[in-house]
């Protein structure tokens, strides 16, 4: 049997982009990435959330607007080896009359039946319905602050959810 599958979201989970906007967190390094000339965005990544995130017992996968652009700005900076992405294309950020965050429809056709966590700060009871109806596997639709980021909570919610799924 397969490993789940661990979606990860930057900014919230990764990039605590919340938190007070004049102190970076302990434990944290800032980088700055070039979106066009003159203009750079802020992000505070943690080295050791990479070896954390390898040592959970998960398939690693990226969830997020930067989709490919992760594994060059965000994954040499905490750690990662190159992971697969969820292509959003051109959906990103389309609003849905039914409430369901833009992410999820794509997150649960990439998951292909397997079971899931999918850690990010926007998820809400609309998308634990969503995935509930839509996916026949164990799915953890885990919240982090994006005042906070990962911590060590979040690390053992992950943990606890994948042995749960051991046979």
């Amino acid at each position: 049997m397969s490993r789940p599958l661990l979606f990860l979201d930057v900014d919230g989970p990764l990039n605590p982009w919340a938190a007070k906007p004049e102190r970076r967190p302990d434990g944290y390094t800032t980088i700055r990435v070039a979106l066009q000339p003159g203009r750079a965005l802020r992000v505070w990544l943690n080295p050791s959330h990479g070896a954390a995130l390898l040592g959970l017992d998960y398939d690693l996968c990226w969830a997020t607007t930067w989709m490919d652009a992760a594994n060059r700005w965000i994954a040499p900076v905490i750690g990662l080896p190159e992971l697969p992405y969820v292509d959003f294309g051109t959906d990103l950020f389309a609003l849905r009359p039914d409430g369901v965050h833009w992410k999820t429809e794509a997150i649960v056709a990439y998951a292909e039946g397997r079971p899931f966590a999918w850690v990010d700060d926007e998820q809400t009871p609309a998308d634990e319905e969503y995935v509930a109806a839509r996916h026949g596997a164990p799915a953890l639709l885990h919240h982090v602050s994006p005042h906070l980021g990962l911590r060590e909570e979040d690390f053992g919610a992950l943990a606890r959810f994948a042995a749960t799924l051991r046979p």
